[in-house]
């Protein structure tokens, strides 16, 4: 059921414009200089886009999946999952949806109309 960073950077890699880097330890996925998901440098934590305005029901909804953001990142649409709590289909989910946010349209787009 848990997944890892090698599936984290699996999926990531294989939607457009990603490129990985590594920022501070952390191992962060991003299109230009738009980071949508990070992982923590004890691989235990990942961070990843997703609606500000959604975050709270989330929050309350799954505790033992999902954390807040880092309190340097409160102003971001972000939040973070335990990687240890979640399966490759929602970790799939939850890091295109995040990589949705940050490329044009048109490329989402396309690329769930079957560029994948």
């Amino acid at each position: 059921m848990a997944v890892d960073l090698h599936d984290v950077r699996a999926i990531a890699l294989s939607l457009p414009r990603t490129e990985e880097h590594l920022i501070r330890q952390y191992v962060k996925f991003r299109v230009g200089r738009i980071v949508y998901a990070s992982v923590s440098p004890d691989e235990d934590v990942m961070g990843f886009g997703f609606p500000r305005e959604e975050r709270a029901e989330l929050l309350a909804a799954e505790p033992e999946k999902f954390l807040p953001p880092l309190p340097s990142d409160e102003r971001y649409q972000w939040l973070r999952v335990r990687l240890a709590a979640i399966d490759e289909a929602e970790l799939r989910e939850l890091v295109v949806d995040a990589w949705s946010m940050v490329v044009p349209k048109r490329v989402a787009r396309e690329y769930r109309d079957g560029g994948r």
